[in-house]
């Protein structure tokens, strides 16, 4: 079965050819390192058996963040890392969508345009937070940007996900009135809209917003979502689910590519064939500016509220000790470097492993001595 690496590794040259005088420098980085993915490219080790002669190849997988191989156990490890945003109240997930008459503009200037739909949405949904006739306070937010369709179209959107419980002014803890009740979203999202045209109005890209965008309805959804634990384990896909699995890839055949993929309003599964070119370009417009934060914490989850959150923890279960240490995640260079314990398939016996450096060319790699 084809994977995402497989296609760009197969039609990369053809696609820089056509589009390489237009490609941003992150898509250019992107394909470089799904081609390169557990490839001589990258190095690794090679497994000999003493006993029966079989060799093995392991080589090093990209770590890019937009690399469907290499983000199939970063959920796990984050959701490990988040057991101090945990409160024992209901979660609700606030969705934030770019309206579409800003999407060629937010294309063409995404760090900015992610940025301001960020604060805009945050600063919306705290203020509206604080109104005393909802929560009357403070209140944490995990937000998480999500820019493709299930299609792989455009379509940026933010979602943040929500205790239900805010802290007052005068330290105490407010609930919502109604269990499945946040905050109404028609206020919300013209709250939101206000936020961002006022943003926009300190740039200069504000001439480029065609006038009506301000006077359409814009769309934020909020729906609860259970406990906290669950409410993490909902939206951990989001934060490393790339814009398309290796498993969701049907065939490459004829310069096209099948996928399948569920159509939003009626559930039901479908498939997409394109060009391999034009399947590329869609899955290269999510690619995120290098070093831009797809995760950003507001309010009660800001890093300088951590100990202030230990606080409420406490208060919300005094009987329950509060560990704040984070899982320790191994450096980077440990994990390229350090040989997993491999068996013989051939008679079970250990095999021994040697470094292979990476290799400047496609020649067959070099092991150590």
């Amino acid at each position: 079965m084809s994977t995402i690496n497989d296609i760009f590794r197969q039609y990369g040259a053809a696609y820089r050819a056509r589009y390489g005088d237009r490609m941003l420098p992150s898509h250019r980085a992107a394909m470089a390192a799904l081609e390169a993915c557990r490839t001589e490219a990258l190095g690794g080790h090679v497994y000999t058996c003493a006993s029966c002669a079989i060799t093995r190849y392991s080589y090093h997988s990209c770590k890019n963040r937009h690399c469907p191989t290499c983000q199939q156990d970063a959920a796990q490890t984050w959701l490990a890392r988040q057991q101090d945003l945990l409160l024992p109240v209901p979660y609700f997930l606030v969705t934030f969508t770019l309206p579409p008459a800003l999407r060629d503009l937010a294309r063409t200037h995404q760090r900015q345009l992610y940025s301001l739909l960020f604060h805009a949405s945050a600063a919306a949904l705290q203020q509206l937070a604080c109104d005393p006739r909802f929560l009357g306070g403070q209140i944490g937010m995990l937000g998480v940007l999500q820019t493709w369709t299930r299609d792989l179209r455009f379509h940026p959107h933010v979602h943040y996900l929500v205790p239900a419980i805010a802290l007052a002014p005068n330290g105490t803890l407010r609930r919502p009135r109604n269990a499945a009740f946040l905050v109404p979203v028609k206020a919300l999202a013209m709250l939101f809209r206000a936020k961002l045209q006022s943003a926009l109005r300190q740039t200069d890209l504000y001439a480029q917003v065609v006038p009506a965008t301000w006077q359409q309805a814009w769309v934020v959804d909020c729906r609860a979502v259970g406990s906290g634990a669950a409410a993490l384990k909902y939206l951990a896909p989001y934060i490393f689910r790339v814009a398309l699995s290796n498993n969701r890839i049907i065939s490459v055949q004829n310069d096209r590519v099948t996928f399948r993929y569920r159509d939003g309003k009626t559930k039901q599964i479908r498939t997409c064939t394109l060009p391999a070119l034009t399947f590329m370009s869609r899955f290269l417009q999510h690619v995120l500016p290098k070093g831009f934060v797809k995760v950003r914490y507001y309010g009660l989850f800001s890093h300088r509220q951590r100990q202030l959150m230990v606080q409420l923890q406490q208060r919300l279960l005094p009987a329950t000790p509060i560990s704040t240490a984070l899982v320790p995640t191994p450096p980077r260079e440990a994990a390229l470097t350090a040989p997993r314990a491999v068996v013989c398939p051939g008679c079970g016996q250990p095999m021994v492993a040697a470094v292979l450096y990476p290799a400047r060319s496609r020649s067959p790699p070099a092991v150590a001595r």
